[in-house]
């Protein structure tokens, strides 16, 4: 078995999550989004290697239409993003 970043670079689409058994993948898109931003906040509190978050912002751009990510982006810059990171 490979390691973790090994796993994070031959990533391909996002897998099954059962926390969204649904088809349609909004929530999906959403929870992976503010994932990113959460363990980036973590693991840079701690000084820790902020790659481990790469598989989150993998799956979140997979799912996610280009427009929401740069919306929540721009709004996240803003100070204006209604998710809690």
């Amino acid at each position: 078995m490979g390691t973790l970043q090994e796993h994070i670079k031959n990533y391909r689409t996002a897998p099954f999550d059962a926390r969204f058994p649904n088809t349609n993948q909004t929530r999906n898109c959403y929870q992976n989004y503010l994932d990113f931003y959460r363990c980036q906040k973590a693991l840079e509190v701690r000084g820790k290697d902020m790659s481990l978050c790469n598989w989150y912002q993998k799956v979140y751009k997979s799912l996610c239409p280009l427009s929401w990510v740069s919306r929540w982006d721009d709004q996240r810059e803003a100070g204006t993003f209604a998710g809690k990171i």
